[in-house]
Parts: structure tokens; C-alpha cells; sequence
């Protein structure tokens, strides 16, 4: 990461990766050229190349600077003194509001995934290792519920995640997240049933 002579992140390098993350949300990754964003970032290559070796890097930058806002995300539902239910339950209602947002068009990790399918390719690895941080967290969180069926319920959580965001951009994205929130109280729910909790556990 490029600073200038104070220590400071460069002023060009967040530009340009404030430009790449709006266009590259937008409107998808492969078919946003380097020439679009130095032009609407306001730089020459030469800075954008400075920055960034290559357009891939760019992109596993705009990647990070999500999972960065969705840590954010997760650690504001779990702070202060909320139980591991409440925290999940303020988890929900912020993708639902996310999925409720001007703008939205799905998840960036899942169409990060899609337009790179190489599991080999540092973009969809830098997807996996969002993701795996992101289902460890909720895994944990119902790990302090019950230890035994934690890895199956954070699972669970993430196809009700994952399947919101794809509905959100395809249905009403009000009913979508209130039809989230509902499958994560039910999931909540469900795991209050001793008999319910040992067919998740299998």
C-alpha cells in the first residue's frame, strides 16, 4: 500500500479504489476496463499501476474494502452485552436493510465468485477467505447457544444469507428481508427444541 511522505494512505490510491468499488459494484468486474476507471478516478495509468500492479489487484482491494465494512457490520451487532441471539438477530436486520438499500445488486463476494470461478485465482481466493471468516463468526455465535449443532446452524445461516441476497435483486427486496430475518428467527427458534436441535446436529 502506497503513503505519502507523512505516513498517510495516498490520497490517489483511495480514490481510485473508491472509483473501482462503485463502478466494479455496479456494474460487474470483467466488463469495467482499467481506461474507465483512471478516467472517472481522475489519474493517469501510470498512478493507477503505481497503486496496483495489476487490474486484479485492484479488484482483490475493492474486495477486502468490503469484507473490512462487513467485519463492521458483525462487530456491531455483537457489541456491548447482547446474548449470541440478539446478536444474530442484529446481524439479520442489518443485511436486510442492506438488501433494502438504493442501489443493491447482490452480494460482491458471490458475483466476485461468479465471474471467477477458478478457485486457483486470487479474486476467488480472496472470496473464500471472506466468506470462511464471515460463517466462522456466526458459527461461533451459535457455538455459545450450543457447541454440538453450531457448525450446522452457521451453515444454515449463510444458504438463508446467501439465497437473500440472490432474491434481492430479483423479487421485492422489502419481502425479501423480512423473509430473511423471519428464516434466521425460525432457524433460532427451531434450535429451542431439544428434538429440533438433534436432527441439526446429524
Amino acid at each position: 500500500m502506497a503513503h505519502n511522505v507523512r505516513g498517510q494512505v495516498s490520497e490517489a490510491r483511495t480514490r481510485l479504489l473508491a472509483t473501482a468499488s462503485r463502478i466494479f459494484y455496479a456494474e460487474g468486474l470483467h466488463s469495467v476496463g482499467i481506461d474507465r476507471i483512471v478516467a472517472e478516478a481522475k489519474v493517469t495509468r501510470a498512478t493507477l499501476y503505481r497503486h496496483f500492479a495489476s487490474k486484479d489487484e485492484l479488484v482483490v482491494a475493492y474486495l477486502r474494502s468490503v469484507a473490512e465494512l462487513e467485519r463492521g457490520l458483525v462487530a456491531a451487532a455483537v457489541d456491548g452485552d447482547r446474548s449470541a441471539p440478539d446478536a444474530l438477530r442484529a446481524l439479520a436486520a442489518s443485511i436486510a436493510e442492506a438488501i433494502g438499500s438504493d442501489g443493491f445488486r447482490g452480494c460482491a463476494f458471490l458475483n466476485a465468485a461468479a465471474e471467477y470461478p477458478d478457485a486457483a485465482h486470487p479474486v476467488h481466493a480472496t472470496v473464500l477467505e471472506h466468506r470462511a471468516w464471515f460463517q466462522g463468526a456466526v458459527t461461533d455465535l451459535f457455538a455459545r447457544m450450543d457447541e454440538e449443532t453450531a457448525e450446522s446452524a452457521g451453515r444454515h445461516f449463510m444458504l438463508l444469507r446467501d439465497g437473500a441476497m440472490a432474491a434481492g435483486c430479483l423479487a421485492d427486496a422489502e419481502r425479501v428481508g423480512e423473509t430473511f430475518v423471519a428464516g434466521v428467527e425460525g432457524l433460532l427458534g427451531y434450535r429451542s427444541d431439544p428434538a429440533a436441535r438433534a436432527r441439526l446436529a446429524t
